[in-house]
């Protein structure tokens, strides 16, 4: 298995954690849950990536100061 995947596992923990002590019900519609389901999932999605790439990135370029 390859480094990349356990920064995936690493990242996807550390994101729900994270996103987990957010209050997004203020924000979205009363009885729009499934809307507000789905767009806490893609927001999670694009937040692993990003940061797994990031750091993937940052190590695999040399430069890192």
């Amino acid at each position: 298995m390859s480094g990349k995947f356990f920064l995936y596992i690493f990242v996807t923990i550390a994101v729900i954690w994270t996103m987990d002590s957010i209050n997004i019900n203020q924000i979205f519609k009363k009885n729009k849950v499934m809307q507000a389901r789905v767009f806490y999932f893609f927001l999670a999605l694009s937040l692993i990536y990003l940061v797994t790439n990031f750091i993937m990135d940052l190590f695999t370029s040399g430069k890192i100061f």
